[in-house]
């Protein structure tokens, strides 16, 4: 399989690191990215092939798209037409793959995937959505891709990548956020800073661990550790209070509502 990405950003680099470890070679690989420093950065560091001009990748069986949502309207519709067996994968956010498809001369083999910032460690988790048009290999090759940073997930509906980008695609900074307030929480406690990060990041890492070891259901698990009358409990009662989980449902929901809005909005000719 080769592989031809058009965008050489910091996903599509994570990508190409994970592929070169799961085994594929450099020269399987070739990049179109018009930034030169970034072109020779990508060089050296991972040893494929970069071009500065989209239409040198063409060739390859599998193009990823992985250029800025707002760019990828005027970039396909000025690429020559694809081979019918060609497979287009898109990571640009929000775009539609019927929109990706059109701007390709209604080229039938179009997945769009979804994936995620922890695919820069390889612990991504990505969704996927393929056109009709897109036969059972191709959706192989596309899970191959995503699972070289992480997981990946198909979701027969396309509106549910909606609801893919509220969870995962939006869901670190959410985490982030709540780490942010964790560590903060420790500092007015009375711990130094250093010591306050290290127990927040542990602490959600490890719980991350057992909760993907153990697979109980969430509230199984909070329920283990919350005892009658104890300091959890306790701490669980003010975020109930407070209306976290409800809040946490509000934000899921406006980041939903708001992939439909940009795939409205950059989906227009």
């Amino acid at each position: 399989m080769k592989l031809g990405f058009i965008g050489g950003g910091n996903m599509a680099a994570a990508m190409i690191g994970g592929l070169l470890q799961k085994g594929f070679t450099p020269d399987a690989i070739q990049v179109a990215e018009p930034m030169a420093e970034r072109c020779a950065w990508l060089t050296r560091e991972f040893g494929v092939a970069v071009e500065e001009i989209a239409a040198e990748t063409l060739g390859a069986d599998v193009i990823v798209l992985a250029v800025k949502p707002q760019q990828l309207s005027a970039l396909l519709r000025d690429l020559p037409p694809l081979r019918p067996g060609q497979l287009v994968v898109s990571i640009a956010a929000g775009i539609r793959a019927l929109d990706i498809s059109r701007w390709l001369g209604h080229h039938p083999a179009v997945v769009r995937a979804m994936p995620n910032t922890p695919a820069l460690v390889g612990a991504g988790i990505a969704g996927l959505y393929a056109l009709p048009g897109v036969s059972d290999a191709q959706k192989t090759q596309a899970s191959r891709i995503l699972e070289a940073v992480g997981g990946a997930v198909w979701v027969s509906d396309e509106a549910q990548i909606d609801a893919v980008t509220a969870i995962s695609g939006s869901g670190p900074a959410y985490v982030f956020y709540f780490i942010e307030a964790l560590e903060q929480a420790g500092i007015e406690l009375g711990l130094p800073r250093e010591t306050a990060r290290l127990l927040t990041l542990q602490t959600f890492f490890g719980a991350a661990a057992l909760a993907i070891k153990d697979q109980s259901a969430p509230a199984e698990l909070r329920a283990r550790v919350t005892s009658k009358g104890g300091t959890t409990e306790r701490g669980i009662l003010a975020l109930e209070e407070s209306g976290v989980k409800y809040a946490i449902g509000l934000a899921a929901r406006a980041a939903a509502e708001r992939a439909k809005e940009m795939g409205d909005i950059l989906g227009r000719d």
